[in-house]
């Protein structure tokens, strides 16, 4: 069996101030060579995990155009919503996004929270879970959303995807995270992730893999996505696993793509925030600048409503990633 894996497309109808491209043209170009891929490697199955889309309400056009493409698959794609396909990090409003559309109309199938689906091909069974972008995933309330509990003894692999900020070492302070040290329990053969775009690779402890291969998409301005080159996993599961990674042939090398004065600019803005935060350190007035204190305080204010709060809480984290440079 013959399974590929690819994440964080952001479909979208704009360019990005940080790219000198078009950028419609290369998810155009970067989707129809994912379907060349599937159809010259004899692929059985397309896993996506989340953020097919860079926003709930895509313009109509747009989807039309990359549903065509899709449909040039021949094999069935499942997929989990990511927090750029949904709105306000509900899962439930699927049913208004453009996402929901491609489930609706059979383009793919989106695995809900709780669903198993089971693959089959040549006496391999394999069992696909998923748990799509919420708010919250990365606290210990939602450490669940990572974790498979059951692989009945008829199934040969498991697979589980998430959308959410899985990652091998500790990140920035006061971005929520996960590390994959905590949940190595996990039953899971294999724990597919995506949101964290610069990706990690192919981790494996105990037997047990956990892999992000990044974005299909460069969208953040910094060194370290100008040198990583997208791709996409394929998994064959026979009587063992072997991952290997498909580098995009129509993806551009970074320095082509992505402007580097933003980033020399971003650089410079870094390092002023740096100094501020520094000098807050420093001060008798503040013991510390704790995102996630600011956070939780917002988060229990009585007076703000829900959806000030929540575009408040992403703006925080959009903005923490990208200052973090991801390098």
């Amino acid at each position: 069996m013959k399974i590929l894996y690819f994440t964080d497309t952001h479909i979208r109808g704009t360019t990005p101030k940080n790219r000198k491209d078009n950028l419609l043209e290369t998810l155009e170009k970067k989707f129809n060579e994912i379907v060349d891929v599937v159809q010259s490697h004899d692929i059985d199955y397309v896993l996506n995990g989340g953020d097919l889309f860079d926003r709930p309400d895509i313009s109509p056009s747009i989807v039309r155009k990359f549903a065509m493409i899709l449909n040039k698959i021949k094999v069935p794609i499942y997929a989990i919503a990511g927090n750029h396909d949904i709105y306000g990090h509900n899962p439930s409003t699927l049913h208004r996004t453009m996402l929901g559309l491609f489930d609706g109309i059979g383009i793919l199938d989106l695995i809900d929270e709780g669903e198993v689906i089971t693959l089959d091909k040549d006496n391999i069974r394999v069992q696909v879970t998923g748990s799509p972008y919420k708010y919250g995933i990365d606290s210990d309330t939602y450490r669940s959303a990572y974790i498979v509990n059951e692989k009945p003894d008829n199934v040969d692999y498991a697979i589980h995807l998430s959308h959410g900020m899985l990652l091998d070492k500790p990140f920035i302070k006061g971005v929520p995270y996960t590390l994959i040290d905590d949940i190595l329990h996990t039953k899971a053969d294999i724990t597919l992730c995506g949101h964290y775009h610069s990706g990690f690779g192919i981790k494996e402890y105990n037997n047990k893999y956990f892999i992000n291969p990044g974005s299909l998409i460069r969208i953040t301005n910094s060194l370290k996505e100008i040198s990583r080159i997208p791709r996409v996993l394929i998994i064959e599961l026979d009587k063992s696993i072997k991952l290997d990674f498909y580098y995009l042939k129509s993806a551009a090398p970074g320095e082509e793509i992505l402007d580097r004065s933003i980033i020399e600019k971003n650089m410079f803005r870094s390092e002023k925030i740096i100094q501020f935060k520094q000098s807050v350190d420093s001060s008798q007035d503040f013991n510390k600048l704790d995102i996630n204190h600011i956070l939780n305080n917002l988060t229990k204010a009585e007076d703000i409503e829900d959806d000030v709060k929540i575009e408040a809480v992403n703006r925080i984290e959009e903005a923490q990633i990208e200052l973090g440079g991801d390098d």
